[in-house]
């Protein structure tokens, strides 16, 4: 399925004095770190709503299945509600995909955000439901911190701008791997759960994208195992660039004569396409970037910076409503 075969459908823009929604489809929550975080998004002048089933656990999880489906599928449903935004990631959400009714997704689209096991959401719905989606942070997590939100790219992603750059703040610390310029569409998340995906109904499709990957926790050799096996899989043949994140605590215990970035750059060096490395975007140590999936960006790596710029608006200045596809 080329990403290019259907029209993409914007989700409405998010305006000051809308509702924001906030779900729990993975991971259970922490009651004041919910709190925290709905006090932000009214400070920014939101309306956050929750139903407060959000708390249940069962296991690991935020409750049974059945009820983060459902969840989900209302806050898609209900009118007033005009974004969505995960509480947390974790680990559950694949558990959804085999029972959520996508169709309610196409017609009601929304913006929904969030990163992390978010994964596997963000990409189903940009591929099978052709809906841009957006990394960016979560509720218990960036928005119940000090400075954990890049604003500025927050604010672009859910306008209707039709086009915008990560400003310097964004952009500081990425490196360069390989220098070049590319246009594609900007897709991914965290790597763990993109490899995941593969060779089940629900696998990512890569091609012609700026790819962004992250992740958090994970060795040297095993994020060399994951780009290999997306390698192996034909993931890489038609991207057009790649973009890797802050790669959070992913360095190797002790002492070592590599860098992850070397590890990377062995990987991917042969592809000949542009390769930078530290987007702060998803798991990050602050000001979470916010990045639209599903829309045409173009990428510039030199030696000395890096140029991300958003190519057309990721959000409908009105309210969409997308046909039955």
């Amino acid at each position: 399925m080329a990403h290019a075969s259907r029209p993409r459908v914007r989700p409405p823009a998010l305006r000051p004095g809308d509702t924001v929604g906030i779900v729990a489809p993975a991971s259970h929550i922490q009651r004041d770190l919910l709190l925290a975080g709905c006090a932000t998004l009214t400070r920014l002048g939101y309306k956050p709503f929750y139903f407060e089933s959000i708390f249940e656990r069962e296991l690991y999880f935020s409750g049974a299945v059945r009820r983060r489906t459902r969840e989900l599928e209302e806050m898609f449903e209900r009118e007033e509600v005009r974004a969505i935004i995960c509480a947390r990631g974790g680990y559950g959400c694949n558990y959804l995909l085999e029972e959520l009714d996508l169709e309610k997704v196409r017609r009601h689209p929304k913006i929904f955000m969030g990163y992390s096991d978010i994964t596997t959401l963000l990409t189903w719905f940009c591929d099978a439901a052709n809906l841009v989606t957006f990394h960016g942070p979560m509720v218990t997590k960036d928005f119940a911190r000090v400075d954990g939100i890049h604003l500025a790219s927050w604010e672009a992603a859910i306008s209707d701008s039709a086009q915008w750059e990560l400003d310097s703040a964004a952009t500081r610390g990425i490196k360069s791997l390989r220098e070049g310029s590319a246009e594609g569409m900007l897709y991914g998340g965290c790597l763990s759960l993109l490899v995941a995906s593969l060779g089940t109904p629900y696998e990512i499709h890569t091609q012609g994208t700026i790819l962004f990957l992250e992740d958090i926790n994970a060795r040297p050799f095993q994020v060399d195992r994951m780009l290999m096996q997306l390698k192996l899989a034909g993931k890489l043949d038609d991207v057009r660039a790649i973009i890797f994140g802050q790669m959070l605590e992913c360095s190797q215990p002790g002492q070592c004569d590599y860098t992850l970035e070397q590890v990377v750059t062995r990987v991917v060096g042969d592809l000949d396409i542009p390769v930078a490395y530290g987007l702060c975007s998803g798991h990050v140590s602050l000001h979470n970037v916010t990045l639209p999936l599903g829309v045409r960006a173009a990428l510039q790596v030199r030696a000395q910076d890096v140029q991300l710029k958003i190519l057309e608006p990721a959000t409908a200045s009105e309210v969409v409503r997308s046909a039955k596809l």
